[in-house]
C-alpha cells in the first residue's frame, strides 16, 4: 500500500491511511503533518509516562478511557495489531530485554489515550515452540458458514492511541527503527528476539471516520456522517460490555491475565445500505422491536448506555424468528449472557480498510476462549435457521459480514508479559 496524497484526502483520512501503511516513511509523514518531532521534546509530542502508574492487568484500560456524552467508554481512535514471530530461544536475559523494551514504551507514553495503551499476547504456536502447556486452544471455524484462515504467528502487540503518530512511532520503536520515541530513549527493543509477521492489522474508531471512506470501493455514500462504525450504528454500550473483572482469569499460572480472540471480518456495505431501509437495519442490528418502535435513532444515539435487548427481548428471539421472520444481532447475542445479565465478553473492536476492503477487526477479551466460542455460536443463530429466518437471511447481520481470519491469544498479567514460560 502506497502513501496517500495529503492534498486529495481529509487530514483525518490521511492520518488513518498512514497508520494502515506503517513503517518509518509513514511515521515521518505523520510527524510532518502534525507538527511533532521537533523542538526539545522530539517524537510524537504525546505526554510521557511512568511504568509504576500502569495497572497489574494489561487489559485494564477502562480507568484510562474517557466516556461519551452518555457515559459509554470511548475507545482510542487509532489501532495497530502487530504480529510477531519468535527469532531466538527465550532465556532469562532475553526475557529481561523484552520487558525492558515494554517498560521503555511505558516511560515514553502516558497510560492514557493521548499517550499509549497496549497489550502483549501469545498464541498457541508460541507455547508449543517453548515447550509449555497451551493455555489457549488453536483457533477453529466456529460456524458452518465460514472457512477462515488462522493466525499462526507467535505473539501480538495491540497498540492503541488517539494519536496516529503514537501507534506508528511505538511500533517502529519496538522493532528498533526509532531510538527515542516521544523523546525518550529505548533502553532495549525487540530486535533479534522477534521478527515482524503477517498480517499486520490496523483500524480506527470515531464519529465521522467511516463516512470519510466513501471513495473506497464497497463503501457507499449512504454511510451516516456521524456513525462511528461502518455498519452505521454505535457499539460498545456500557451495559453490553463485560466488566474487566469478569474477563480476568481468576487462578492458575496466568491469574490476573485474560484471553483475546481476534476475528477479522469483511463487510458487504453496498447491500446493507442500499437494499434495506433504516427500519430494517435497526431491526437487524438490535431487534425487530427497536425497528418497529424507532428505539435507536439515526445511529443508536437514543439508546444511551444500553441496547435494551437483555431480558424480555432476548427471551423472545425464537418467537420473533417464527412470527416476525427476523431477529436482531444484539438480541441473539444477549441470549449468552450470565444468569445475572452480565455480558461475558469485553469488546475492543475497530473498523478497518486493510487491503482496501471495508471491514471490522472484532477484538474480544474473555476469561477463556470457550466463552468466546459459546457467545459467538449464540450470536450466529444457526439454531434459528428454519424457524422463519435463514442461515443468513434476516438472521441478524449475517448476510453482510464474512469471517476471513481468526486468532486466539493469552494476555498474561503485566508482570509475566515478557515471554511467559509456565
Amino acid at each position: 500500500m502506497e502513501l496517500p496524497d495529503p492534498d486529495e484526502v481529509s487530514r483525518r483520512d490521511y492520518l488513518r491511511s498512514l497508520v494502515a501503511v506503517g513503517g518509518t516513511a509513514a511515521l515521518s509523514a505523520c510527524l510532518d503533518l502534525t507538527g511533532d518531532g521537533g523542538g526539545d521534546e522530539g517524537g510524537s509530542g504525546a505526554p510521557t509516562g511512568d511504568p509504576a502508574e500502569r495497572p497489574a492487568r494489561q487489559h485494564a484500560w477502562n480507568d484510562a478511557l474517557g466516556t461519551d456524552e452518555d457515559g459509554n467508554p470511548r475507545p482510542p481512535e487509532h489501532h495497530v495489531v502487530l504480529a510477531l514471530n519468535l527469532a531466538t530461544t527465550p532465556d532469562a536475559d532475553v526475557r529481561k530485554t523484552v520487558e525492558t523494551a515494554f517498560r521503555s514504551l511505558e516511560r515514553a507514553y502516558a497510560y492514557d489515550p493521548a499517550g499509549l495503551l497496549f497489550t502483549v499476547g501469545y498464541s498457541p504456536a508460541y507455547f508449543e515452540q517453548v515447550g509449555a502447556d497451551q493455555p489457549v486452544p488453536d483457533p477453529e471455524a466456529i460456524t458452518t458458514l465460514e472457512s477462515p484462515e488462522f493466525d499462526g504467528f507467535d505473539a501480538v502487540v495491540h497498540l492503541a492511541s488517539d494519536e496516529a503518530a503514537v501507534v506508528l512511532e511505538a511500533e517502529e520503536a519496538l522493532l528498533g527503527e526509532v531510538d527515542e520515541p516521544n523523546g525518550v530513549a529505548m533502553e532495549a527493543t525487540l530486535e533479534g528476539v522477534f521478527e515482524r509477521a503477517e498480517p499486520r492489522r490496523t483500524g480506527f474508531v470515531g464519529p465521522g471516520l467511516p463516512a470519510q471512506h466513501t471513495g473506497l470501493d464497497g463503501v457507499p455514500d449512504s454511510v451516516p456522517e456521524e456513525a462511528p462504525f461502518f455498519m452505521g450504528f454505535r457499539s460498545g454500550f456500557a451495559e453490553s460490555q463485560a466488566p474487566e473483572d469478569r474477563v480476568t482469569i481468576r487462578d492458575g499460572p496466568y491469574a490476573g491475565g485474560t484471553t483475546m480472540h481476534v476475528e477479522s471480518l469483511t463487510l458487504q456495505l453496498q447491500t446493507w445500505f442500499e437494499q434495506d431501509s433504516h427500519t430494517q437495519r435497526v431491526s437487524k442490528i438490535y431487534s425487530p422491536e427497536h425497528g418497529e418502535e424507532g428505539l435507536a435513532g439515526d445511529v443508536g444515539e437514543k439508546l444511551g448506555t444500553s441496547t435494551g435487548v437483555a431480558g424480555e427481548i432476548a427471551e423472545r428471539t425464537e418467537r420473533d424468528a417464527r412470527e416476525r421472520g427476523m431477529v436482531g444481532h444484539a438480541q441473539k447475542a444477549a441470549r449468552a449472557r450470565d444468569d445475572d445479565g452480565t455480558p461475558p465478553l469485553l469488546r475492543r473492536d475497530f473498523n478497518t480498510v486493510d487491503n482496501e476492503v471495508p471491514g471490522v477487526h472484532f477484538l474480544s477479551l474473555q476469561r477463556s476462549i470457550d466463552e468466546f466460542v459459546r457467545v459467538r455460536t449464540t450470536m450466529a443463530g444457526e439454531d434459528l435457521a428454519g424457524e422463519g429466518v435463514g442461515q443468513r437471511l434476516n438472521n441478524g447481520i449475517l448476510q453482510y459480514i464474512f469471517v476471513r481470519r481468526r486468532g486466539n491469544f493469552l494476555l498474561p498479567p503485566r508482570e509475566d508479559r515478557a515471554l511467559p514460560e509456565a
